[in-house]
């Protein structure tokens, strides 16, 4: 436990700024998206793009920061979707998946995490990549529920990050690390104050028990 703490210290002391801004950034992000307010897109935006950069230049997770520009992107969807992506061109509420929908994110996901894991294997330096692909790519279907405001979305979350608690060990980067570990407790919390905020809505007669992503 010392030896990881002071592993954690002298990354926290080498860290460029770009690290420290990626890292704060992401932490307002994922707080005010677990909380539903609608500017965290804002944040999302910004320490994605510093992700991006840090992933390829520094940790040759190449995938990672592929899904760090695609998060850019959907950033700013995110914005409109929820601003104007409910009924009437009002606020968007929270939806469920149904069974079906979460059975092809499973099998779906599983296979182009194979597929993009064997390719960068063959062809790239990258590093750790059937784990970077697996995280990538559920990252991806986890970001497009997020957008839709789809509860489950933090379910995925909550499996994503803590492979990428490995994910971040395995390449010695401590402190990054430990940031996911505390993403994981915040989905976890994002979780049940999104399945309060749901059945509110479903008891208000605003969202139907079975609704789901479209």
């Amino acid at each position: 436990m010392s030896e990881m703490l002071d592993n954690i210290c002298r990354e926290a002391a080498a860290l460029s700024w770009i690290d420290w801004a990626a890292t704060v950034t992401a932490l307002v992000y994922v707080v005010l998206a677990a909380r539903q307010y609608i500017w965290c897109w804002f944040w999302g935006m910004v320490s994605c793009s510093l992700w991006a950069y840090a992933s390829f230049a520094f940790y040759q997770l190449y995938l990672d920061a592929l899904l760090q520009v695609f998060y850019v992107v959907m950033s700013a969807i995110g914005l409109y979707q929820w601003k104007y992506g409910g009924s009437g061109g009002g606020e968007a509420k929270i939806r469920r998946l149904s069974g079906e929908q979460h059975l092809f994110v499973l099998l779906a996901g599983g296979l182009l995490a194979y597929l993009f894991g064997y390719a960068f294997e063959q062809y790239t330096p990258a590093a750790a990549t059937y784990w970077d692909a697996t995280t990538t790519v559920f990252s991806v279907f986890a970001t497009l529920m997020l957008v839709q405001k789809v509860l489950d979305n933090w379910l995925y979350w909550i499996v994503v990050d803590a492979l990428y608690v490995w994910l971040y060990v395995s390449r010695g980067a401590w402190l990054f690390a430990l940031l996911m570990v505390v993403y994981t407790v915040i989905a976890l919390l994002a979780l049940l104050s999104w399945w309060k905020a749901y059945q509110a809505d479903v008891n208000n007669g605003n969202v139907g028990e079975q609704n789901s992503a479209s």
